[in-house]
């Protein structure tokens, strides 16, 4: 037996109308959840970490100026802060070997932002070496030894640096909360960007001369996060006390 099915012209076009309005749902939350996903990984290779299991990141990262670090360091050796990570381009370091020895002193952990803070999926796999090698040489003269963490000097980075990295025996640190502290969008809009981080996130903030509000927002986030009840961490130790989440690049 058959069963056919007669639709007006009505019944079509609302169809229709159903199916396209399904099809770009369907596209917006695909572009929002990939806006959401800042980090990856490379089929079977090498990872670039963008959060934890649990507990919470705090980084910093500093490529030029000698304003702003230290009152930073101010605001976490008041709020007994213990724990965070500060990734440094290898040519900043040079230049502040005092500051590199208080953040070293005080028992932060040092990562690396590179040496010319240039961004590495615009560079040639040898020039990506070269920088790395470069920095690796400025921390070593500096007595800073076993840095395994490397963070993309722009943020940016693909399949060959990652692979590159990883030669060079780093790990590529992410992140997935951003506070955006650059932009200098107001103490208030920072401590609302970095209000949403819960267990197991990585927070971007900086140390350079031109995230003129950071130091000013700092002492409110660090409010919040105790206030969440939420353990500080290095990156080290988050990768070691539990499951690292990544996702593949292609």
């Amino acid at each position: 037996m058959n069963f056919f099915l007669v639709l007006s012209g009505k019944s079509v076009k609302q169809i229709s109308l159903v199916v396209i309005a399904a099809f770009f749902t369907a596209a917006f939350l695909f572009i929002g959840n990939l806006s959401l996903t800042p980090v990856f990984s490379t089929k079977d290779g090498p990872k670039a970490v963008y959060r934890g299991e649990k507990d919470l990141a705090l980084t910093f990262n500093i490529g030029w100026g000698d304003e702003k670090a230290e009152p930073i360091l101010d605001t976490l050796k008041k709020e007994s802060v213990k724990s965070a990570t500060f990734f440094l381009a290898g040519s900043w370091a040079e230049r502040h070997p005092d500051i590199v020895n208080r953040i070293v002193k005080e028992g932060y952990e040092v990562g690396i932002l590179g040496y010319a803070y240039e961004d590495y999926t615009e560079l040639e796999d040898v020039k990506i070496g070269k920088d790395i090698a470069k920095a690796k040489e400025v921390f070593k003269k500096l007595n800073i030894k076993d840095i395994t963490l490397l963070r993309a000097p722009t943020g940016h980075f693909d399949e060959r640096s990652l692979k590159i990295a990883e030669r060079y025996g780093y790990t590529v640190v992410h992140w997935s909360i951003d506070s955006k502290d650059w932009t200098n969008p107001g103490v208030v809009q920072i401590v609302e960007n970095v209000k949403k981080a819960n267990k197991g996130d990585i927070i971007l903030m900086h140390a350079s001369d031109s995230a003129k509000q950071t130091s000013k927002a700092l002492p409110q986030i660090l409010k919040e996060i105790n206030q969440k009840g939420l353990k500080l961490v290095t990156v080290s130790e988050m990768i070691a006390n539990g499951d690292v989440k990544s996702q593949e690049v292609k």
